[in-house]
């Protein structure tokens, strides 16, 4: 195997690792707009710090650990309320697509958008659609060293 290629697959396997390791150590934003209400949007995330999950801890969940980031908004008798937090349960976005929130309406004036995320930290600020820089780095550095392989 040529020494080049070899580098290539290891670049790679650190990558990965290092991608992985990230998505189950997810940080949140983690405010309530009913409380605070810079947690609406347009989210300024400057004045908020975000919760490392793991350390984020349910009453209810006991020994499952928070691997997503939630966002909802909810609007009832026509006030809205914005909730971000961590989350232990769900599927990032709708089908694995971030991009798409569930959404939910009833009776008596109720609407819900509920929006779940672990593609990168704070990733449940406002709805923004962005590349990862991980990915646009290690798509680059794999063209350039299989270029230089021939």
């Amino acid at each position: 195997m040529d020494l080049k290629l070899k580098y290539l697959l290891l670049i790679t396997v650190v990558i990965i690792f290092i991608a992985v390791q990230s998505a189950y150590a997810i940080k949140c934003w983690d405010c309530r707009s009913d409380i605070d209400p810079r947690c609406a949007d347009p989210f300024d995330n400057r004045t908020f710090s975000m919760t490392y999950c793991p350390d984020f801890k349910s009453d209810f969940l006991i020994g499952l650990e928070a691997t997503l980031c939630r966002k909802i908004r909810q609007k009832v008798n026509g006030v809205w309320k914005y909730f971000r937090s961590c989350a232990f349960l769900g599927e990032p976005g709708i089908e694995g697509d971030e991009r798409f929130c569930l959404m939910r309406t009833g009776t008596y004036n109720i609407f819900m958008e509920y929006c779940t995320c672990n593609s990168k930290d704070g990733c449940n600020s406002s709805n923004n659609i962005s590349l990862s820089p991980l990915l646009v780095i290690t798509t680059i550095l794999t063209f350039l060293l299989l270029r230089n392989v021939r």
